[in-house]
């Protein structure tokens, strides 16, 4: 797609919104034409009040108060009428703003798994925020700059040509070229505020990895490295930030010394009118007033062209955000899975994540309901590639996947995913009470029936420890409480899944022996009657699995019980062996 075309689309689809809102912009629109029109017949009134002073019989008081009436009038009315037309606007770009925002943060999360796989959480956050406002500063302000310049415009020119089309004629010369070098600029900028909005997403992107990562990074004592790096990343923002603001300024002072000269030509002019008798000094005078109000508007849109590419670069990244495609939709004929009893099969699956780099190599896996299988394997062997398919995050590239002998391609996603329940390695806990936490799994949960949970994994004593016990709240992440303390709510929040089906994510990762133990206990009483999936860097964790596959870059190459494996002496036994000496 062509530039040209690709603005025109953003236009477009930027106009959509205000078109949304057409009665409130029409009403702007005739609010900000008459205060316009009424600004425009100052200099007028100004010009014949000049004339009332200079009459060779005395001074007319009477026309000048009454011109000097009319001014103060069209200054009080427009000013009113300036400042109504501004609050409205204010609130249509709001009122666009949280629609923008609102189809945005919606339409997120339709987006398939493999998005957010591709893209940095900060570049997300930065369109949703940065950009956004960016937007909206532009609606609410440019835009009732540029109806407000072109009115002036246009109307002191045609109120000049009433006044003198001689002295008129030296726009033909000037307005070109400030056309011409305004148009050249922006050229030149567009791209430049387009790898401005990019650096700055580049920069929150990375802003956001360090902080979820900082304690990592004072535990390695690695901070003046990340230093060094946010440096670099920030001053490539900045530099970018310069070099779109400073090309984008110098049109400024171009278009005023062009503006300037005008106005030196137009009192040169009018001079020598006025001495042939052809104009009077009230005329001139209006003139050159008409000729400011002309040519501020196109001093000034170097400025707003500026403003204008930045907006235009962030409604690209948020239009290009929405146009993102959405997860594939359910087939016509898909099934509503209700209920699953737990069969689990994989035959012959064969995945990868990108073209030409296959990860899964054959995968044949069949587990009864109620059964517990172990998947075991060195980092990037696939283990939680085969969750991911299982889940429809990713579909295989062939072979087949069923739930209760359903092809998992042919059954919907959503009523797939409501048959597990999951415990992941990362917790997921938002700002609300502990209730609320643990109880988001399901609907209609009672408090006791939390506290049932929360006391089978040994945390109820904790929670009523504190000052608010399960109406505590929780801060942004649970950050007020330890990771072990998160898992084990994690972990509640499961068991009170109805689902006949368990993922358990390297679920007691974050917890020490003690506490591991009591939530192995737990798990037993979880694990119960549920066809159960289980990732395990400790092998001591899953020694009563009814099936442990160990998988080596993608292929099976042992399965069975923990006793047949360790019998076989192959790569399970030599893990084992390994972590037992450890």
């Amino acid at each position: 797609m062509s530039e040209k075309k690709d603005t025109l689309g953003v236009l477009k689809r930027l106009s959509g919104y205000l078109w949304q809102r057409k009665g409130w912009m029409s009403l702007a629109i005739a609010m900000t034409l008459t205060g316009n029109i009424l600004q425009l017949w100052i200099p007028r009134y100004a010009g014949k009040a000049i004339d009332a002073i200079g009459l060779l019989d005395g001074v007319d008081f009477h026309l000048v108060a009454e011109m000097c009436m009319y001014m103060f009038i069209c200054v009080i009315v427009s000013s009113v009428l300036s400042y109504a037309t501004q609050m409205m606007l204010v609130r249509i770009s709001a009122d666009i703003t949280r629609q923008m925002r609102k189809e945005l943060f919606d339409h997120l999360l339709t987006l398939p798994v493999s998005f957010f796989d591709r893209h940095q959480a900060g570049d997300v956050i930065s369109r949703i925020s940065y950009d956004i406002d960016t937007i909206n500063t532009s609606l609410s302000s440019d835009l009732t700059t540029a109806v407000t310049s072109l009115i002036t415009v246009v109307g002191s020119f045609v109120m000049m040509l009433r006044i003198s089309g001689r002295l008129c004629l030296v726009f033909v010369i000037t307005t070109p070229l400030i056309i011409f070098l305004t148009r050249h600029r922006a050229a030149k900028v567009r791209p430049l505020f387009s790898r401005r909005s990019k650096k700055l997403g580049e920069l929150n992107g990375y802003a956001e990895e360090m902080l979820s990562g900082h304690r990592t990074i004072k535990a390695y004592g690695r901070q003046e490295t990340f230093i060094q790096r946010f440096d670099d990343k920030n001053n490539e923002a900045v530099d970018a930030y310069y070099e779109a603001d400073y090309q984008g300024s110098i049109v400024g002072p171009m278009v005023g010394l062009v503006n300037n000269i005008s106005l030196a030509f137009i009192s040169g002019m009018g001079g020598f009118l006025f001495m042939a008798g052809s104009i009077s000094v009230g005329d001139i005078s209006s003139f050159i007033m008409y000729s400011r109000r002309f040519s501020g508007p196109i001093s000034g849109m170097a400025e707003l062209m500026a403003e204008l590419q930045s907006a235009m670069s962030a409604a690209r990244r948020v239009f290009a955000m929405i146009d993102e495609p959405s997860e594939k939709a359910d087939d016509i004929d898909a099934v509503v899975l209700d209920k699953a009893k737990g069969y689990v099969g994989f035959d012959n699956v064969q995945f990868g994540y990108e073209e030409g780099k296959q990860i899964i190599h054959d995968l044949t896996l069949h587990a009864d309901p109620g059964k517990m299988i172990a998947i075991v394997g060195p980092t990037g062997a696939g283990k939680t590639t085969i969750i991911n398919m299982l889940m429809r995050f990713y579909d295989p590239w062939s072979g087949t996947i069923t739930v209760d002998d359903t092809d998992v391609m042919h059954a919907t996603r959503d009523s797939l995913r409501l048959q597990f329940s999951m415990v992941l390695q990362d917790t997921w806990l938002f700002s609300g009470s502990i209730y609320e936490n643990v109880a988001y799994g399901r609907d209609n949960v009672t408090k006791e029936e939390v506290k049932q949970a929360c006391k089978a994994v040994d945390i109820d004593d904790f929670i009523m420890s504190l000052k608010d016990g399960y109406d505590t709240i929780l801060s942004d992440e649970g950050v007020n409480i330890s990771k072990g303390q998160k898992q084990l709510l994690t972990i509640a929040r499961a068991m009170l899944s109805e689902s006949k089906m368990l993922i358990l994510d390297e679920a007691t990762s974050n917890v020490d022996s003690n506490t591991e133990q009591k939530i192995q206990k737990a798990m037993k009483q979880l694990c119960k009657g549920k066809t159960t999936f289980i990732i395990a860097h400790r092998l001591s964790t899953i020694k009563e699995a009814d099936q442990i596959l160990v998988l080596q870059k993608g292929r099976v190459i042992e399965r069975g019980t923990h006793e047949s494996l360790l019998e076989a002496k192959g790569f399970y036994a030599s893990l084992f062996g390994a972590q037992w000496e450890n």
